[in-house]
């Protein structure tokens, strides 16, 4: 199972939010290029990124610090969420060195545009969905959907989409722990693998996540800026 370990963008800075909630913004990092440079040199394989003004605004956001990251890390495996919604701005993103790019919104909204990326660049892309209840929420979590988690995951099932990072919105940045039953349920119901995304805060949350054997990763934040989670010993328990 891979961790991912997660930067999030506000204003240019490394941030975590509570609940998906813009104005329950915790700073932990003026420098996310600096941020992004200490997961890397700790021996992360992956890097997540969100722009979260980008998910809100709809169009890329927070690209010069995306940028700086890059620059920082070529050699890192980096994906990013957030504002991506058009065929146009993810060609850009791959371009520029993402490994992959997670679509969110326009997986509810244009789905087709999802097929076609993923025809387009295969092994590129990654579907985002974030859940409050089972059900969908998009716009930077800002709506919610009648569309259920699992409906949604397995209209992508013959798309060629490389993973689906599952967010509990409830669980998001409170530490208490992630929706291991969801996520493992949505994990069973297709053959994408599924990474699990919120309330990740403990070695034994991860010890949890791994042991159903059906999870491919888990995103964390909070928990490894506040050292909740000693991320050496995470990436030791995880690649045993």
């Amino acid at each position: 199972m891979i961790l991912y370990p997660a930067i999030d963008l506000k204003d240019g800075q490394a941030v975590r939010l509570l609940r998906g909630e813009m104005a329950a913004a915790t700073v932990f990092n003026d420098s996310p290029a600096d941020q992004a440079r200490a997961f890397a040199a700790a021996g992360c394989s992956w890097l997540h990124l969100v722009d979260l003004n980008g998910a809100f605004a709809g169009k890329p956001v927070n690209a010069a610090a995306v940028e700086a990251i890059l620059a920082a890390c070529p050699d890192q495996q980096i994906q990013l969420g957030g504002g991506i919604r058009d065929i146009a701005t993810i060609e850009a993103w791959l371009d520029k060195g993402l490994t992959r790019v997670i679509l969110g919104t326009v997986a509810v909204e244009e789905p087709e545009l999802v097929r076609a990326a993923a025809k387009a660049f295969p092994g590129r892309i990654a579907v985002g969905i974030d859940a409050r209840a089972g059900r969908v929420a998009t716009k930077g979590w800002a709506e919610e959907t009648e569309v259920l988690t699992t409906e949604l995951a397995q209209r992508f099932e013959d798309a060629g989409v490389a993973a689906i990072v599952y967010t509990d919105i409830e669980r998001d940045g409170a530490m208490a722990g992630p929706n291991v039953a969801a996520t493992a349920a949505l994990a069973r119901a297709v053959s994408i693998p599924v990474i699990a995304s919120g309330g990740v805060s403990s070695l034994a949350d991860l010890t949890e996540l791994k042991k159903n054997g059906v999870i491919a990763g888990a995103i964390s934040g909070r928990a490894l800026y506040e050292g909740a989670i000693d991320l050496g010993e995470a990436l030791a328990l995880l690649s045993e």
